[in-house]
């Protein structure tokens, strides 16, 4: 898995699956042993997989699931797999306005889904009309967005299902503002944070009132290192793989942050990244 991730990081997992379409993520879906436990991964931002690796099946959405068009007067169509930045340049192109916040979201649109993924002060279900959802047996629903429950980095489904894709409702825009403000925001994306090593995006979630990113750094722990794992010095809120990193030295130092955190101000930090697998 650590040609899969962001971090770089993980052991192997029992099965990985890349689907060539909808059809085929459907079809092995409703073909697998009800037994066998499912991980889903995009870009493989916002994912921590453990040094032992993943038992069960993986399935990579963002090769298979690639489609993205305009459907309507302010509506596109995008399935689950389709980069957040490739969202971002589309729907400024196509003259419209209120996605351009997708081009701070490193991971896919199912995984920005999944949580509400959100950059710039922007939120992924602001802008989602409805969805396609899988269920376990392969079966394909249509949900509104009225029947989840969404909130600050977290969706509650009505169901145990899966996103397939989803209709987005935007506003008119003018493509030449809209490309000068993607522009401004990677700009600032590249002055704030250290993308240029492997990292999966912001650890932890925004406390209320609060930033993680603050806290930490006010606690001294920027540049703390375990292994080759390391505390942004750029953004307290990224841990970086400098190169030879073990999964579990990311893990020792989510754990630190959060007890270093909880000791000088009382506030508990919850991670935004998944953590899945065994350890070693």
């Amino acid at each position: 898995m650590s040609r899969h991730t962001t971090w770089r990081v993980g052991g192997t997992a029992d099965q990985f699956f890349i689907p060539a379409d909808r059809a085929d993520l459907i079809e092995y879906v409703a073909a697998l042993p009800r037994n066998v436990s499912v991980t889903w991964a995009g870009l493989g931002s916002n994912l921590l997989v453990r040094d032992g690796g993943l038992r069960g099946a993986v399935i990579c959405t963002h090769k298979g699931l690639g489609e993205l068009n305009r459907i309507g007067a302010q509506d596109v169509y995008a399935e689950a797999g389709v980069p957040g930045a490739r969202i971002a340049r589309f729907t400024v192109r196509e003259g419209l306005s209120g996605a351009e916040f997708f081009a701070g979201i490193p991971g896919t649109l199912g995984g920005a889904l999944a949580m509400n993924a959100g950059a710039f002060g922007g939120e992924t279900w602001s802008v989602v009309r409805k969805v396609d959802t899988l269920d376990r047996w392969g079966r394909v629903h249509t949900r509104d967005r009225s029947e989840y429950t969404i909130g600050y980095r977290e969706v509650v489904s009505p169901a145990e299902e899966w996103f397939l894709s989803a209709e987005l409702t935007l506003a008119p825009g003018d493509p030449d503002s809209g490309r000068a403000k993607i522009k401004s925001l990677l700009t600032k994306r590249v002055e704030t944070q250290p993308i240029q090593i492997p990292n999966a995006g912001s650890v932890f979630r925004n406390p209320p009132g609060k930033f993680a990113a603050q806290l930490i750094e006010e606690c001294g722990l920027k540049g703390l290192t375990r292994g080759r794992a390391q505390v942004s010095r750029r953004h307290a809120n990224f841990i970086v793989n400098l190169g030879g990193a073990r999964a579990a030295d990311i893990e020792d130092l989510i754990t630190t942050m959060q007890i270093e955190v909880a000791s000088c101000f009382g506030v508990r930090l919850d991670p935004e990244v998944r953590i899945v697998g065994e350890p070693s």
